[in-house]
């Protein structure tokens, strides 16, 4: 494992150079969207400069070098999380788009009344809505895996909610609002007992965390590329061949054909099949280049280096007076979500802002999350390979600050 050089990762993202309100940017709002390195933008100018076609039909020289930048990209990602075949890779818009497909598509083959579906207590709106819908128009039931005072799954209330009915299990790698590591191969390995396929959430542990879908034997995985260091607007489905052979398509469409006709239409195979329309060609090439960089520095010594300012952070923000750390787990990744005893989070968030320091505040797209605490939302500091200890220590000072003008 090889130590991270911290200053030559943050001269490789040139917004980091800014200033907000006159002070130097302190970015701890990772976990909404990271910063882009250079060889990231320069894929992107490259793109629009030296190749811009469609992709996939086109005889032409530009058409053609465009497709396989794009297809570069499918089996880069069928590397970085090792599955079997590239064809397993769907391009989509991102994690809520990859969501959306399974509970659409999955759940238009295999889902029906009185049939259960589990996630859980901590779950991203974009896996608790989709399958909310499903349900309604189903008439299936929606399970919830509860969770501890820590953040904690209950797996064994986790076992027991497992049944002949369910049909389904999604559930997020890492929570966005605390911070905790699931246990997800355990969870798989106790859903595939039964025969029940697994859908993981990995938006905000692609980045983090080395992921092989073929070790943790996971039938679905969702995930963005602007949670690693990629453009918006693109993002993953990984699935089983036999389980994406089965599903009908999502949306119809150039590209997802084989023949249509006014009588009949034949379905193009995989991955075309779930690729309706022309895709965001731009994101999609240069997710390849962040693919890149992440690889280029080692997502084991990118892990050991969050763990370490994690750690540090975590030290300095129990020490504040009034501050109460909302998700304690055990195993947890680059987020400190807290509250401040009769403050409001959107006023910590507003001084810090003046101070130059970006976090989050509310509830992070995981309202049932807050509701459990008893609380409206928190502020929080999400953390990326480019932040330092330097940057941890202006976010500590501004928080006394802000606490102080507050409390």
């Amino acid at each position: 494992m090889e130590k991270i050089d911290i200053q030559k990762v943050r001269a490789d993202f040139p917004l980091l150079r800014r200033e907000v309100n006159g002070k130097p940017l302190v970015y701890l709002d990772n976990g909404a969207t990271t910063q882009k390195p250079k060889v990231v933008i320069d894929a992107i100018t490259n793109y629009y400069s030296d190749m811009n076609s469609n992709v996939h039909r086109g005889v032409h020289y530009l058409s053609q070098i465009s497709t396989d930048a794009f297809e570069v990209t499918r089996r880069k990602v069928q590397e970085f999380i090792n599955a079997k075949e590239d064809f397993e890779v769907i391009i989509t818009k991102g994690t809520t788009d990859s969501i959306n497909l399974v509970a659409t598509c999955y759940g238009k083959a295999f889902i029906h009344e009185g049939e259960e579906i589990i996630i859980s207590a901590m779950e991203h709106h974009s896996n608790i809505v989709p399958w909310q819908m499903l349900c309604e128009e189903k008439g299936a039931v929606l399970r919830v895996i509860p969770m501890n005072a820590k953040g904690e799954l209950d797996m064994g209330a986790y076992a027991n909610l497992l049944s002949a009915k369910t049909k389904l299990v999604s559930v997020t790698y890492v929570s966005n609002a605390l911070g905790t590591i699931n246990p997800i191969k355990e969870i798989i390995d106790l859903a595939h007992a039964i025969n029940v396929p697994v859908l993981v959430d990995a938006a905000q542990g692609i980045q983090h965390l080395a992921i092989d879908v073929q070790k943790l034997d996971v039938d679905f995985l969702a995930f963005s590329g602007h949670k690693m260091y990629a453009p918006t607007g693109v993002g993953v489905l990984y699935g089983k061949k036999d389980l994406l052979n089965a599903m009908p398509p999502y949306q119809g469409g150039g590209d997802m054909i084989k023949e249509v006709t006014f009588e009949k239409t034949t379905y193009n195979e995989l991955p075309f099949k779930f690729e309706a329309g022309t895709p965001n060609i731009e994101a999609g090439i240069c997710l390849s280049a962040a693919i890149d960089y992440i690889n280029e520095l080692g997502i084991d010594n990118i892990k050991a280096y969050e763990d370490e300012l994690l750690a540090y952070a975590t030290n300095k923000i129990i020490e504040i007076p009034g501050v109460q750390l909302i998700g304690e787990a055990a195993q947890k990744s680059s987020v400190l979500s807290f509250v401040v005893d009769g403050v409001h989070p959107y006023d910590i968030g507003v001084i810090l802002d003046k101070l130059g320091i970006a976090v989050r505040t509310g509830h992070h797209c995981a309202q049932p999350v807050m509701d459990q605490f008893g609380i409206p939302g928190t502020v929080r500091a999400s953390l990326a390979v480019y932040n330092t200890k330097e940057d941890i220590d202006n976010f500590i000072a501004g928080l006394n600050r802000a606490v102080n003008m507050l409390v």
